[in-house]
């Protein structure tokens, strides 16, 4: 891993995820560290991209499974205010699970020369499995922040964060580790 090479990918770190319509208490525990993490990276120029659901209420086939959340233009599509969303960071909308699928995230990253993606966010099993999945077949490396990530549940969180390691062979750091690998 190059620090000129890495980007952190912020994955659904939204108002109706954190507080609002799927609200995850798990997540807000991780708002701490998250913050941590993307201040320390903006101060050492590592590119900070938010993966954001931005759905179109009574079209986007995943509203059927979850019910209505992020519905683009709503407070509860907006980033939690902690994470202070600034004009440096980039935001990518997306109506998937995968920060990928049928967003611009690839063109991005391939001109911004990113060969690394720490993956940060909600959910491990879901969101963030398959931005991770979708970055690995395209020849990313995948790192995990393992302080910055969460699920509904430790099972969830933890079946995740092995699925990771074990299928696309991410590494997985805390977020004190990161920080430490940015200042070097």
């Amino acid at each position: 891993m190059k620090k000129d090479k890495t980007a952190i990918l912020v994955v659904d770190m939204l108002n109706d995820f954190v507080t609002g319509a799927l609200k995850c208490d798990r997540g807000l525990a991780i708002v701490p560290k998250t913050a941590q993490l993307l201040k320390s990276a903006r101060e050492h120029d590592v590119p900070v991209i938010f993966c954001n659901d931005a759905h179109i209420k009574g079209v986007d086939h995943e509203l059927k499974l979850w019910g209505d959340h992020a519905i683009v233009g709503t407070k509860g599509a907006e980033v939690i205010p902690e994470l202070e969303l600034c004009d440096k960071d980039y935001v990518v909308p997306k109506r998937r699970y995968s920060g990928f699928f049928h967003t611009d995230l690839d063109l991005l990253l391939k001109e911004l020369g990113i060969e690394t993606v720490i993956m940060t966010g909600l959910h491990t099993h879901m969101c963030v499995r398959h931005t991770s999945a979708d970055a690995y077949c395209l020849g990313y490396e995948v790192v995990v922040a393992k302080d910055a990530t969460d699920s509904f549940t430790k099972l969830d969180y933890d079946y995740g964060i092995d699925y990771l390691k074990t299928v696309y062979g991410a590494s997985v750091y805390s977020v004190d580790e990161l920080i430490e690998f940015f200042k070097k």
